[in-house]
């Protein structure tokens, strides 16, 4: 009960509180002091997966056989076998789980199996941890019922926590992308009016744009390597839009197939849609801007306005109060 008693406690929970808040001020400060470029290693594992699809396919050709080798990635994992057991892809079946994956940069068979595992366990989880709160620890005076409906809350949120954070993960990723995106089509067209081919072009610009957004770097790179082992260009274009789910590049991407087929200019198309991916940010930019007043609305409320009226009234109130207190009776 003393364990209860010290976790229940107001004084306690509030400590903690302001221990984590004071923690994550502390490291959202020093946090870009601390992060590492990861470029290097993202497009090294970029590489090495080119390099796996370069020794397959010749282990492949030189077999003669379709059941010989395999360009596709295996998963034996622990997460593999109870998805399989349980026949989870089945129960949680969701047909746009490995394009929601890969959007966010998770690849290949495992990270789809992570995911309907983690979106198996999480509802117990969740609502194990509400239940055991609620009924064991406070209960915040709450009937059973109302006990009964938070614990099924929890399930409910733990059911869709994954995507969620898949969500956001997707929607940081396209954010880098695209921000990056229209000096990587400037880029590309320098080189592609230079003389250079498509694919030595959007390799070089792969190397040069990491700085500005490594998601788009490692994003090109897989580009040059579907351009060369795909049977067909216009499947590896595809693929580069569906991951990056955003209009702008599946335009560029839609030009460049189109290109492809029709045998027309690719400098001209990449002028173009350079042109409009420039304009397309610029108004992003002006929409955010446009949407920060309301935004500040609500802060300014909380945060700024009181503080304003103790640094106004503060010494008004003090001065009243002196005299008062020194007022002869």
């Amino acid at each position: 009960m003393g364990l209860v008693a010290t976790l229940t406690n107001p004084q306690n929970i509030v400590g903690a509180v302001t221990a984590i808040v004071a923690f994550a001020t502390i490291v959202t400060l020093a946090k870009p002091y601390l992060v590492s470029s990861s470029l290097e290693s993202r497009l090294k594992s970029v590489t090495t997966r080119r390099e796996e699809l370069r020794r397959k396919s010749r282990e492949a050709l030189a077999s003669k056989s379709v059941g010989a080798s395999s360009l596709r990635h295996s998963d034996e994992g622990l997460y593999k076998k109870v998805v399989d057991r349980l026949q989870l892809s089945r129960l949680l079946e969701d047909p746009k789980v490995a394009e929601k994956l890969a959007q966010a940069g998770y690849r290949g068979p495992k990270p789809v199996s992570t995911f309907y595992f983690f979106r198996f366990v999480l509802p117990f989880a969740f609502a194990a941890t509400t239940a055991f709160y609620l009924f064991l620890i406070n209960g915040f005076g709450l009937v059973v019922m109302t006990k009964i409906a938070a614990v099924v809350a929890g399930m409910t949120l733990g059911y869709y926590a994954p995507n969620v954070y898949i969500s956001n993960v997707a929607q940081k990723r396209r954010d880098s992308i695209v921000g990056a995106f229209p000096d990587a089509l400037d880029l590309l067209l320098i080189c592609v009016e230079s003389g250079m081919s498509v694919e030595a072009a959007i390799q070089k610009v792969s190397q040069e744009i990491g700085g500005a957004s490594i998601e788009l770097a490692e994003e090109l790179t897989l580009l040059t390597a579907e351009l060369s082992y795909l049977p067909e260009r216009r499947q590896a274009y595809e693929g580069l839009a569906r991951r990056t789910n955003h209009a702008g590049i599946k335009s560029v991407m839609t030009a460049m197939i189109q290109a492809e087929r029709y045998g027309t200019p690719v400098g001209s198309a990449l002028r173009v849609m350079a042109k409009e991916n420039r304009d397309m940010r610029l108004a992003e930019a002006e929409k955010k801007a446009a949407q920060l007043p309301a935004k500040l609305t609500v802060p300014m409320i909380i945060f700024f306005l009181p503080v304003l009226f103790v640094v106004i009234l503060g010494p008004a109130i003090l001065r009243a109060t002196d005299m008062m207190a020194h007022k002869p009776v």
